[in-house]
Parts: C-alpha cells; sequence; structure tokens
C-alpha cells in the first residue's frame, strides 16, 4: 500500500461513566465539559494531533450522539484528512454478528478491517476518558528501541493508591513479567494508564484468539495482556512522568478541574508547546462589568459576569447575575445564575437555571446539579447533593 500509515490510534470512546452520575445521563463520559471550554475528548484527539498521529478510530457505543456531532469532520483537531483523519466507529450489523461492544478488545475486534485498510506497523490503543498531555511519538520510539511487542504507559501511584489500578510488576530495566488486576497488596507502583502500544500483527492474533474463546471477557487488562503474558512477549512499561487523572467519579473530576488554576496550574492548558484543541462556538468574548469580582478563574466566550468568581470555571455562554457568588465550582455551558444567588464547591452541568438567593452547597462536599435543572428562588441544596430533577 502506498499510502499506509506507520500506526493508527484507536480511543476508546464508549464508557457509560456511571460513576459521574447525573453528568452523564445523556452523554457519554469522554463528552463531559471540561475546563471551561473543552470536553474531556479533546485531550485524546490533541494528544494524538501533537504527536503527529494523523488517523484516528473513535469508537463510541453509549449515547453516542452529542460525541457524533462535536468530532463531526475531525477540522478542530486538524483531524479532517483525505486519507486518514478521525472516523467515528460506533458498533454495526455485520453479514455474520450483531453485537454491542462486549468488551475493549471486543471493540477493537469489530474494528480490525478499519485499521487493516492503513496497514500500519504499531496500533496505539487510548482511554477516551483521561485528562492529560502526552507525547505518543516518544512511547512509539521507546517501543522501537526495546524491540518490544507491546508497550504499556505507567503512572507512578502510592502503594495505597496502586490497589485501584492495574499493577505492572517489572525488572530493574521495566520489562513486565506480571499484571495484576486491583490487587490488595501491589507488588509495585505502576499503574497501568490504559494506554498500549502493540505491534499490529501480533495484536491480530491476539485480538482473533480472545474472540474465539467464549469464556474470554474480551478485555485487555483481564484477557489480551494476561495471555501475552503468559506467551512470553516482550512488554514493557513506558514511565510517564506528567500530569494524568483518570475523571471517572465527581471527586476526581473537580479536582482536574481546579489543577487547572493558579499561577502555577498543575496541568498547563495555555502552553502553546502543546495545544489542546476543540470545537468552539462562534460566541461574541466574554463580558466582565463594572462593580464585579473575578479571582484565579477562567472564563469562556459569551459569558456575562455582573456577580462574584472566584477560584472557578466558567463555560460558555453563561450569564452570572450582580450579588451572585461562585465560589471553587466548574459551571458547564448555558447556565443562568441569577441575582444573589451562592454556589460554593459544586458542579452545575450545561443549561441549567439557579434562581435568586439560591444556596448551593459549602466547602464541605462536591455537590452536583444535573443539566437542564431549575433551582427556584429561594431554595436551597445541600451540600454533597446530587440533583437530577427540578428543586422548588
Amino acid at each position: 500500500m502506498i499510502n499506509k500509515k506507520e500506526v493508527v490510534a484507536m480511543l476508546l470512546a464508549g464508557g457509560q461513566g456511571s460513576r459521574l452520575y447525573a453528568l452523564t445521563n445523556k452523554v457519554a463520559k469522554p463528552a463531559v465539559s471540561f475546563g471551561a471550554k473543552y470536553r474531556i475528548i479533546d485531550f485524546g484527539l490533541s494528544n494524538c494531533v501533537n504527536s503527529n498521529i494523523d488517523t484516528v478510530g473513535v469508537l463510541t457505543q453509549y449515547q453516542p450522539l452529542l460525541l457524533n456531532e462535536y468530532i463531526g469532520n475531525g477540522q478542530p483537531w486538524d483531524l479532517d484528512r483525505t486519507f486518514g483523519g478521525v472516523s467515528v466507529l460506533p458498533p454495526y450489523q455485520g453479514k455474520t454478528r450483531t453485537s454491542w461492544y462486549k468488551g475493549t478488545a471486543n471493540a477493537i475486534y469489530q474494528n480490525i478491517n478499519f485499521i487493516k485498510q492503513y496497514d500500519p506497523e504499531y496500533v496505539l490503543v487510548l482511554s477516551g476518558d483521561h485528562i492529560y498531555k502526552m507525547d505518543y511519538a516518544k512511547m512509539l520510539q521507546y517501543h522501537k528501541d526495546h524491540n518490544a511487542d507491546v508497550t504499556i504507559a505507567a503512572y507512578e501511584v502510592t502503594l495505597e493508591e496502586a490497589t485501584r489500578f492495574g499493577v505492572l510488576n517489572t525488572t530493574d530495566d521495566l520489562k513486565i513479567y506480571e499484571f495484576e488486576e486491583k490487587p490488595k497488596q501491589p507488588k509495585s507502583t505502576h499503574a497501568s494508564m490504559g494506554i498500549y502500544i502493540f505491534n499490529a500483527n501480533t495484536l491480530y492474533k491476539y485480538l482473533e484468539e480472545d474472540e474465539a474463546d467464549t469464556e474470554s471477557e474480551n478485555d485487555f487488562g483481564k484477557n489480551i495482556i494476561p495471555n501475552m503474558l503468559n506467551d512470553g512477549l516482550a512488554m514493557y512499561a513506558y514511565p510517564f512522568r506528567g500530569y494524568w487523572k483518570d475523571v471517572g467519579t465527581i471527586s476526581s473530576l473537580w479536582e482536574a478541574n481546579m489543577d487547572l488554576l493558579g499561577a502555577k496550574p498543575k496541568l498547563d492548558i495555555h502552553d502553546s508547546n502543546w495545544e489542546i484543541y476543540s470545537r468552539s462556538l462562534p460566541l461574541p468574548p466574554q463580558k466582565i462589568s463594572e462593580g464585579s469580582v473575578v479571582k484565579n478563574s477562567l472564563i469562556t466566550l459569551g459569558c456575562y459576569v455582573q456577580g462574584t468568581v472566584i477560584n472557578s470555571l466558567i463555560g460558555s455562554n453563561v450569564t452570572i447575575k450582580p450579588g451572585a457568588v461562585i465560589k471553587d465550582s466548574v459551571i458547564f455551558e448555558n447556565a443562568i445564575i441569577e441575582a444573589n444567588a451562592k454556589i460554593e464547591k459544586a458542579i452545575v452541568a450545561e443549561d441549567t437555571f439557579i434562581g435568586e438567593g439560591a444556596v448551593i452547597g459549602d466547602e464541605s462536599q462536591i455537590t452536583v446539579i444535573g443539566p437542564n435543572v431549575k433551582v427556584y428562588d429561594e431554595q436551597t441544596v445541600a451540600a454533597g447533593a446530587m440533583v437530577e430533577k427540578d428543586v422548588k
């Protein structure tokens, strides 16, 4: 094939994100708003582009409509290519089978023909619901330098945290000899980031064998990786030293948003050497009225701020009326915050209405207001609440 690609990325974006509760009732986790102007999936797509990987399959399943519309032809990420670019890959009915993706491995298996049309040497498998900046080209070079069959990105955690991850036990040269899924007594602190580079032909073989195994759960961590280890393949851990967070819970999502703030943020989204791209609406500049107070916050296009915003992230087209106070909070797009409302340590989803004098949460716990919810005038929402219907 004349126009073959060296590497094809497959981005798993079909997750339901049930631990985000109201925020994912109608959208997949990778489509959840983040950082005032982004969606979670922007980080994986931007990492691909910044790593000079221009062929990406996005595997969707749960609530795919918004994600499909958001990605479109891939133009915001420079992935609108004649050969390659971004392709949205939902489950589909074939001649011999019709089924949802049964697991991460099955999702890739169902799209082997998509990968093979580019005849790649390597396949990069990614999760669509992590927040991080990573140069996959460096990981690929590491994979080549070690003559590996498989390379897995590893993030250093504490022994206590390691119980929540798949753990890579390695020799001193980082060759993996054992993989443990959420061990009660971890032997190492190398947590798998769910980012894999496979030699393409090796991946095809194991996916086909896994699909033929009726007892398999069709999962990379539970089946594919252990099978490869048992067969003695050369598998290495790639040590990643930068910022990385799995935003699968309310607390981790809130924390990751807060990590964008400050003079020296833990994750710098203003780094011109590694831009995070997104699909932006054609909105006017934000307007900060006289008498308003804004401290240590990110406020995006279309916003009209007449109140006080402290240590918060405000999505596009949000209106904050006089006397309203937003503190330590994340407000998604199109919200209306009426006069004298108080919001503290909360995530307020898109298209919400917070009435005059309403009080949402306090500093003790994270409060969540779901999309399209109305909290009427003078109502109080207790800290830690998960609100999915109007509060009258």
